[in-house]
């Protein structure tokens, strides 16, 4: 999360939102051993998830203290503003505990039968962990370490020391006790853009505000007839969700 001040912070996530909600996840790298694989929304299928939509009203794997937590990380990477809503605001919390509380959160799609050993990259994910166990004991190492360099829990943090607390989480300054600081964060970061940009239907990216804000037409099969037309200029309708045609 290290800021570049020549780059405008609204403005990259504009230009990558696009390719993000059509591309899916994003890999999150684990920093010397492996990328951490986290399929976009592969929970279950549409039908079924519409339906979680409804049903889920609380949260189903985070517990109040974690919920917490990760709404104030969430603010810290992406906070609302003039331009368009955060990560907060388009309901990325609610994504993640989803995701979480599925099959890809016990790894139902990894192999984690060991033996573990540290790899490239480009070995994929090489934790015994599944990514839910992941994401929680990453959260309490975090808060862990903000009581000790700050003395406070990470949510209880003014923004600047959370931005402070991220931005060593992030560069692997910060020396957790359990998972590796950088291969969480870059965990987190991906399920948060996940959520940030795609489809609604999901927990995420709630009413379309972030599709609206980048001007992404939703659905790409819907955009096609019209693609030339809209070609560089803005788009002006509502996107589409696949909610629209369930």
């Amino acid at each position: 999360m290290q800021e570049d001040k020549s780059v405008d912070r609204r403005g990259f996530l504009k230009v990558v939102g696009g390719a993000s909600a059509v591309a899916g996840a994003a890999a999150a790298t684990q920093p010397g051993t492996a990328a951490a694989q986290t399929p976009m929304q592969h929970n279950m299928p549409a039908a079924a998830a519409g339906a979680a939509s409804d049903r889920l009203s609380g949260w189903a794997f985070f517990n109040p203290d974690e919920a917490a937590f990760v709404k104030a990380a969430l603010d810290t990477l992406i906070p609302a503003d003039a331009t368009g809503p955060g990560a907060v605001e388009a309901g990325c919390a609610t994504y993640i505990d989803r995701q979480l509380a599925g099959a890809y959160g016990r790894g139902a799609r990894l192999y984690l039968q060991g033996p573990f050993a540290q790899g490239a990259p480009q070995q994929g994910y090489q934790l015994p962990l599944t990514p839910a166990e992941h994401i929680r004991i990453g959260i309490a190492d975090v808060n862990a370490y903000a009581r000790k360099t700050k003395q406070k829990l990470f949510q209880d943090l003014a923004p600047a020391d959370r931005a402070a607390i991220m931005t060593e989480v992030d560069t692997g300054k910060a020396e957790l006790a359990n998972v590796a600081a950088g291969g969480w964060f870059n965990m987190f970061l991906a399920l948060t853009m996940e959520g940030y940009f795609g489809d609604p239907m999901y927990g995420g990216n709630k009413d379309k505000a972030v599709w609206k804000m980048i001007g992404f037409p939703g659905v790409p099969g819907m955009y096609s007839e019209v693609i030339e037309q809209y070609r560089n200029k803005p788009y002006p309708h509502t996107p589409k969700s696949i909610q629209d045609f369930a």
